[in-house]
């Protein structure tokens, strides 16, 4: 055991000798390797604030159910019964508004100053309506079962017209798993340009070190311990460029909440992104560490091979 940990020291030693020797260069492969890092987690994080907003929305979508403009207001008050039944079907917990035509013009007025206009018209033009709030979706395509219960609304006996306001939170899901393959895409994509930096970075070490590496294998130096330090070396540039492009991210943050606290307020929201959770960094920087390792290990397997021919 102990000498496998002294193996182990002796190359990371060995990797941040080598690496000293030009830091100008490791400088520039980590300023490369993080810019190419920093696209994914600067949309990972996005996804990341953008999710729990997008299912808070989702809890509680409504239906709008307008009844026919001939409908007496006795046959208004009877039929909320059964609305309240077909909506409990569904097996979710729901919340029965009913809201006057008298209320209704009362609020238009009120909210739009159309106070003239509607007046021109001489009669109330707006029907009695119910709006039926329901609890417990959890996502998009759960709240698209809305449309099935606006279906059977629909043909209730006096009913004009129902509106489901769903149909805007499918349309957001349907964003965000756009975007959530995009970001797979560009994480891919970028992650095989992390690999290449890395293994370019690598090859140049190996035919620098060539007569060192010769000389080691005279004196009977294996495979492993001749590759450890260039494991060592790539892994450490993954490293430190995952955590150069989180620092990069989480900088980049203060701005843009400064942008987005002038759009969320004319909302009267006080949405801002924050930083990803530690866990999530740690496995970000594994994963950059272990994308470095890769390269490294293509690279040495390579250029060792073809050392030995």
């Amino acid at each position: 055991m102990k000498g496998w940990i002294r193996h182990h020291a002796f190359a990371f030693s060995d990797a941040f000798r080598h690496l000293l020797r030009t830091p100008g260069n490791f400088l520039l492969n980590v300023l490369v390797v993080a810019i190419a890092l920093a696209l994914p987690f600067a949309g990972l994080t996005l996804l990341e604030n953008v999710r729990p907003v997008s299912e808070q929305l989702a809890v509680e979508p409504e239906i709008s159910v307008f009844m026919q403009m001939d409908a007496t207001r006795d046959h208004a008050n009877a039929i909320g019964g059964e609305i309240r039944r077909i909506a409990q079907e569904a097996g979710h917990k729901v919340q029965l508004d009913f809201i006057p035509r008298e209320k209704a013009l009362a609020t238009l007025k009120d909210r739009t100053g159309l106070e003239d206009a509607i007046a021109t018209l001489g009669s109330n033009p707006l029907p009695d309506a119910y709006v039926v709030k329901m609890t417990g979706f959890k996502n998009g395509d759960d709240a698209g079962k809305m449309e099935e219960i606006a279906a059977a609304l629909k043909k209730l006996d006096g009913v004009g017209d129902v509106q489901v306001d769903s149909a805007w939170i499918k349309r957001l899901a349907a964003l965000l798993q756009v975007m959530r393959l995009v970001l797979l895409f560009l994480a891919v994509t970028l992650g095989v340009v992390v690999v290449a930096v890395v293994f370019n970075t690598i090859r140049l070490q190996v035919m620098t070190q060539r007569e060192e590496i010769e000389v080691s294998r005279l004196v009977g130096a294996t495979d492993s311990f001749i590759c450890r330090p260039f494991y060592y070396t790539g892994a450490l540039l993954g490293l430190i460029a995952g955590g150069v492009a989180l620092i990069a991210v989480a900088l980049a943050l203060h701005p843009l909440n400064a942008a987005i606290a002038d759009f969320a307020r004319l909302y009267a929201s006080e949405f801002r992104l924050v930083s990803l959770d530690p866990l999530a960094m740690l496995i970000l920087l594994a994963i950059s560490a272990f994308l470095g390792l890769f390269g490294a290990l293509l690279s040495v397997t390579r250029q060792l091979a073809r050392l030995s021919d």
